[in-house]
């Protein structure tokens, strides 16, 4: 599947939040929707899922105007949307069937996501009763249940532990694995780089940048090295004493090396690796962080 915004503008009274939105993800692949809050990055997702209506502009789904009736979407939004007072599984039966799902078949869905997730012996239990990061993962079971085409993650790691962390990221790949199509929308730029092929960055209501990620970095000067060693206090202070090239030291005691020239790299590694003992060296690129606060300040 190919989903497209084309266009996409929306205005709240006098406010323009939307000020024509582009931009194109695809199925298997997972997607990042970025921006500081305001950006436009709720309001572009309850478009996509139909909440309310575009002022201008086209949402394709191959092609074509979405099918709400043949596409299904699953949702994990910042804020919590389940009943705190309910059980768990009667209020995942109860979502399962909202979504289409006959009541067997959510079951079997259910126990499948909630054994995925470990979160079986929950199930007759209220959701109150459950840490913060527990409350998180039923939230995804019931995005995930009903087996949706188009899956959308808001801030889907707030909340948890790095074992519930890594826990969720194996889920989240087996369900890029199958097919579908994934947005994530998160502050957490690690996660986002971990898992998105592509990007958009909103700001003020528009699109300052979007395309694959890995093309993105590449396209900034290649005239930075990172460098680590054992010898990194020695290299800094050589390198320093001839002038040639600017060295500054970063937090894990590595060191970042700035070339007049790009065309400076290839000899400049040659000369490190046949002088000292090295044991990493590679062109720096920009985290998404940095890419993120260059075009969204």
């Amino acid at each position: 599947m190919k989903l497209e915004f084309n266009g996409i503008k929306k205005s709240f009274g006098e406010k323009l939040v939307l000020d024509g939105v582009s931009f194109s993800a695809e199925s298997g692949r997972a997607f990042g929707l970025l921006g500081r809050n305001g950006a436009g990055k709720t309001t572009s997702i309850r478009i996509l899922m139909n909440v309310f209506p575009a002022d201008g502009g086209t949402i394709l789904l191959d092609g074509s105007p979405i099918d709400y009736k043949k596409v299904g979407f699953g949702y994990l939004p910042e804020e919590r949307g389940l009943y705190p007072k309910k059980k768990i599984g009667e209020q995942l039966v109860y979502f399962a069937e909202l979504n289409g799902m006959r009541r067997a078949d959510a079951v079997r869905s259910i126990d499948y996501w909630l054994d995925r997730l470990g979160m079986t012996e929950f199930k007759s239990k209220r959701l109150d009763t459950l840490s913060k990061g527990n409350q998180q993962k039923i939230q995804l079971v019931t995005a995930l249940t009903h087996d949706p085409d188009i899956v959308i993650l808001d801030e889907p790691f707030s909340g948890l532990d790095p074992v519930n962390a890594r826990l969720l990221k194996d889920v989240v790949r087996e369900v890029i694995s199958r097919g579908k199509l994934v947005l994530f929308s998160s502050h957490q730029m690690n996660y986002i780089e971990e898992f998105c092929d592509s990007i958009a960055i909103l700001h003020g209501g528009r699109v300052v940048l979007t395309g694959e990620l890995h093309d993105i970095k590449r396209s900034y000067p290649r005239n930075r090295l990172t460098v680590r060693s054992q010898e990194a206090e020695k290299i800094r202070a050589d390198l320093l004493r001839e002038g040639s090239v600017s060295v500054d030291t970063v937090e894990d005691g590595g060191l970042i090396l700035t070339l007049a020239a790009p065309d400076m790299k290839n000899a400049v590694m040659s000369r490190l690796t046949s002088n000292y003992d090295i044991d990493e060296i590679a062109v720096a690129e920009p985290s998404l962080g940095d890419i993120f606060v260059e075009y969204a300040s």
